[in-house]
């Protein structure tokens, strides 16, 4: 998923990852122009998976 993607979907993508994952705050989830590897790093911490993981996850949403 690039930068571009990742930005124009983000609000509905964070609803289903709240569904999903309860215990992700908002503060996980932030996500800011140019703190896009953050973010990952984030998601990749709190859910024990890697990079492609998180970022194959985030796609099938």
């Amino acid at each position: 998923m690039d930068k571009l993607e990742l930005k124009g979907k983000w609000n509905e993508l964070k609803g289903k990852i709240k569904q999903q994952h309860a215990d992700l705050t908002d503060n996980d989830l932030e996500y800011e122009d140019g703190k896009y590897d953050e973010l990952y790093g984030r998601l990749q911490t709190k859910l024990g998976k890697t990079r492609d993981e998180v970022i194959n996850w985030l796609k099938s949403l």
